[in-house]
Order: structure tokens, then sequence, then C-alpha cells
């Protein structure tokens, strides 16, 4: 089996002999093909790629890109599978073994891709090491395959992605719409997914990751960059890829189940699913289902899950009573024309040991009640006063609308963000208006509620 390499270099030429170089020290010699791929380099990285008898080299005359010059690259690969690599990394002892055996684990498998020391999406751990020679003992020692360690995902982040190549076949090329670069990698993730592919995040490999050499030199520019190709990317699927695709952790740090338990989880205002993906990923042996207001998140979601309404307030779930173990509403609840009534009308659908896990946001915090002292009400894109906000919570309603639709609250973890000396100040001030047991409650952004059904 042969791997084809795909690297896209623009500069950087320091960076990028450290890659190949790892690459040449780390990878059996008869198992990959190197590809790469330059974008009118102004330094002297033409003149060394043309040097190496070992690899491809694409030198373009003027800037294409991320996605079409990766797409020039994976044209020409002739390997069993395509892996696009940025130049900022380091690849370590075992990688793409480890990487490979993911990868053919099971054919529904897709795509796979490392962690790192430096990446969003929670694909980055905490290292100790200090230089490249501790990183290589670290990875030597950490990069044992390991299939306990592999963690289904949405998204893999494109430094390092691993995909088959009857998968690039089938879905098609890297999407040019997002050139000069960014979101490209998201939006292969959901084609991939949308083909009935999944993607492993294989905790079981690491490979050093620099970050950001290319694009993150203008930081104006960038932050620029990822707005239009975020809009561009929402135009494309319809949905907004940090909400959709964000993990609750939160809430499902409150599931204490035996871990072998067939537990049914069902979450409402599911997204794409990610929440749900990773109850399958801690619980092997669940069944998981959503319910989801956009269509087309519902569509990706539907890829893992059983989707079984779209409207929560209209739409008949089809299921048997007494069936759920738990049911999660994330930031759902302050939506809904009648919260009370949909807590009613699922509470049947609960096991009568089952449980409602809530995040619900607290209206009484403090920069709502200063906002209301200033006279302002003033309803924004994101936040306590989110302009698509129905219904609004304090600690005491929430639990009141608990007791009176038929649960009672067993835990309650409390939110909180950031706060500057001036915070603290208005915080005192107003306190002295408030009962001493309700203080705390000034602070709490958030709250996240664990309710059992009441038998």
């Amino acid at each position: 089996m042969k791997t084809s390499i795909v690297i896209l270099t623009y500069n950087k030429l320091e960076y990028t002999k450290q890659c190949i170089e790892s690459i040449r020290e780390f990878t059996e010699k008869d198992s990959y093909e190197l590809i790469v791929v330059d974008n009118n380099s102004t330094d002297e990285t033409p003149k060394w790629l043309k040097e190496q008898e070992d690899i491809i080299a694409i030198l373009n005359e003027d800037n294409k890109g991320f996605p079409k010059g990766c797409n020039q690259g994976i044209d020409l690969a002739t390997g069993d599978n395509i892996l696009l690599l940025n130049n900022d990394t380091v690849v370590t002892k075992n990688w793409l073994e480890n990487l490979t055996t993911a990868l053919y684990s099971d054919e529904s498998v897709g795509a796979v891709g490392p962690v790192t020391n430096n990446c969003s999406n929670a694909q980055s751990i905490a290292v100790p090491y200090n230089n490249l020679e501790e990183m290589k003992v670290f990875a030597e020692e950490y990069n044992k395959s390991n299939s306990e360690n592999w963690e289904h995902r949405l998204i893999l982040i494109g430094f390092c992605l691993l995909v088959k190549k009857e998968v690039v076949d089938k879905i098609g090329l890297l999407d040019e719409r997002f050139s000069p670069g960014n979101y490209e990698d998201d939006d292969y993730c959901f084609r991939i997914t949308d083909a009935g592919y999944k993607l492993i995040l294989c905790k079981d490999t690491f490979i050093h990751h620099y970050g950001s050499v290319s694009f993150g030199a203008d930081a104006l520019a960038f932050n620029n960059l990822m707005f239009t190709n975020g809009a561009k990317f929402k135009d494309k699927w319809g949905f907004d890829i940090g909400y959709s695709c964000l993990v609750r952790g939160d809430i499902l740090s409150l599931m204490d189940s035996p871990k072998d338990k067939a537990i049914n989880v069902l979450e409402v205002g599911c997204a794409c699913g990610a929440t749900l993906i990773r109850v399958k990923d801690m619980y092997k042996n669940a069944n998981i289902y959503g319910v989801e207001y956009n269509l087309n998140a519902a569509k990706i979601a539907g890829k893992n899950a059983k989707i079984l309404g779209y409207n929560i307030e209209t739409d008949k779930i089809d299921c048997e009573e007494e069936f759920f173990d738990y049911i999660i509403f994330g930031d759902v609840l302050e939506h809904l024309h009648d919260p009370s009534k949909v807590l009613l009308d699922l509470k049947k659908f609960l096991k009568k040991d089952g449980f409602i896990l809530a995040s619900i946001p607290n209206v009484m915090h403090y920069s709502v009640i200063r906002g209301l002292l200033n006279g302002n009400w003033t309803y924004e894109d994101a936040g306590l006063l989110d302009r698509t906000h129905l219904r609004f919570f304090t600690y005491n309603e929430i639990r009141r609308m608990l007791i009176n639709t038929g649960y009672i609250d067993k835990y309650c973890l409390k939110v909180f963000i950031g706060k500057g000396p001036q915070d603290d100040e208005f915080i005192n001030k107003i306190s002295e208006l408030v009962d001493d047991s309700l203080k705390w409650q000034l602070d709490a952004y958030q709250y996240i509620f664990k309710a059992q059904r009441i038998n």
C-alpha cells in the first residue's frame, strides 16, 4: 500500500526542510510518494525542490492558493491513500503506520488525523518537550497504536489529513471557492460524512505542528479571510459551523451511567450531531437520536443518529414510551414558544429513572441588570439577549418550571465567564439590594441542570 503525501509550500524553506527530513526519517521508504506543490515562493524553495530526487515537484508561476495547489498534487497522486500535510509539521516515529491502521480498521472510515501540540478543534494535547529532539522522544513513547484512543469526529483539521483514495474518487477534489485557504478542510470533512464515511481522530498518534506559519503572518488579513470563507461555508451548507459542530462536553459531564450500558439518548436541537457522536464514543453501546430544526444540519446528523423530528413543538415523536435514559436540551428551551409544554410532552418518553440535561442562560446575570439600570434591553446576535430567544429564566424560574412539569433537579452546574474589576465593583453594589442567598446568581452566566423524572 502506498500513500501519496501532498505538501503545499510558499516560502518558509526552513520549515519545509524540517518536514520533509522528518518524513524521510520516520516513514518506510517504499510506502509513500512525496508531491510538493510550490505556490511561487520567492526564497530558495523552488531551487531546493528541484535538487531533491525523491520529490515530485510542481512549481507554479503564481500563487494559486491552498485548495488549488493541493488539488494539483492530488491529480498527480498514484497512491492508495492521499495525505494532505502542512509544511510546518514534523512527523514522528510510527505516525503513518498508526494512521493507516485506523484508516483501514473499518470500511466505513473515510479519513483520519493525528493530535498535535498546536491546533484548534480540540486536536491538541499538552506536551512536555522544549525542543525537537525532546519532541521525538516524547512522540516515540506516545505513538502506540490503540483503537481505544480513536475518536469519531465530524471535523478534522487539515494540517495532516489521511484520506482513502476511493473516498477522493467519490467526492472529488477540494472546493476552490475557499481559495486562498481556510474552511476547505471543514468542507471536505462534511463531504466525506455526507458520502457515508466516518472521520477518526487518532489520539494514539502525535506529530508536531508549528501552526499559522503562512496565513498567520498577517493577523488582520487572516481574520478577514476567516470571516469571508465562513460566510461562504454557511451559504454552501446552510448552517453555521461553529454552532452546529459544538460538542457540549459540559452537559455530557453530567452523564454517569455505566460505560457498558446500552443507554438511549435523545438530543433536542442536535445540530449536526457532534454531541451525540461524542455520546457514542463515551458509551459504545448507546443508541443515539436527534431532533433538529435546521434541515441541512439534520441531514448531516442523520448520517450517525436517527432523526425523530425537526420541530419539537409541532412534530410527533415516533417512539415508544419510557425509552430514553437521557434527553438533552443544549441551549434550546429559551428558543421555544412553550418550553413547559415540551418538557411535559417528552416526560412520557423518559424512563422512570431517566434524566433531562439542559443548559439555560441566566437572565439575572449582572450584565443584563446593568443594561436595564441604564435603560437598555438590546438584543444581540448571541449571548444572554440573543435575538432568537423567546423565553428568559432565572435560577428560581428554571426550578419552578421543572417541578411544574414533573421533574426534580438533582444537580446544577453553574457556568461563569471572565469579568474585570469594574464588573466586581458593580456586583458588590447591587448585592447590597439582594438577599444573601441570591447573590451568587448575579455572577452565573448559565445553568446546566440535571433533572430526574418524578414518578
